[in-house]
């Protein structure tokens, strides 16, 4: 398995880099926010890598840090989300801002990213809300706090507000 690679910037694509490691370019997907923070063809770049192997392809999926990778791999888990839904909502959200609105259970910001609707936001902020704050620097109070707001019922306007300032910090 591949776990990191450090090279130079060689060309981009649309959804990858080419990163030339010692002579081999190797083809790495990433998000969209990733690629945008990549420096210009030519210098050096290092990204945390992930591997994915299948029976017809061998494909290597790219981040600056390892938390977003952690993120990438954490939301597969989900029934429905695969590495293009993953990289979808990693292009949306930095690590933080979806560690948040996962943890506060903000399906209508986490239904944002391209490809996710309101079934699979739901999902992802059920399935993932306990594991929110260790993934992101989330406030456990915060997350407590959403989830029983949740519970209630409140009024839309007021659950608004609350979601705003949690997403604020």
């Amino acid at each position: 398995m591949i776990g990191k690679l450090k090279g130079i910037v060689d060309s981009y694509g649309e959804d990858h880099v080419i990163l030339d490691v010692q002579g081999v370019g190797y083809v790495v997907q990433c998000s969209s926010r990733t690629l945008q923070r990549l420096p210009k063809p030519g210098e050096p770049s290092a990204l945390s890598i992930e591997t994915h192997v299948r029976e017809d392809a061998i494909r290597l999926y790219g981040f600056l840090s390892d938390t977003e990778r952690d993120w990438f791999r954490l939301m597969q888990v989900v029934q429905g989300v695969g590495a293009k839904v993953a990289l979808a909502i990693l292009s949306t959200f930095e690590p933080g801002a979806l560690a948040t609105a996962i943890a506060t259970g903000d399906k209508a910001a986490v239904s944002r990213a391209p490809g996710v609707g309101p079934k699979l936001a739901q999902r992802l902020c059920a399935e993932l809300k306990d594991k929110a704050p260790a993934f992101g620097h989330v406030d456990p109070g915060v997350a407590q706090l959403a989830s029983a707001l949740q519970d209630k019922k409140l009024p839309q306007p007021v659950a608004d507000a609350v979601s705003a300032l949690a997403n604020l910090g």
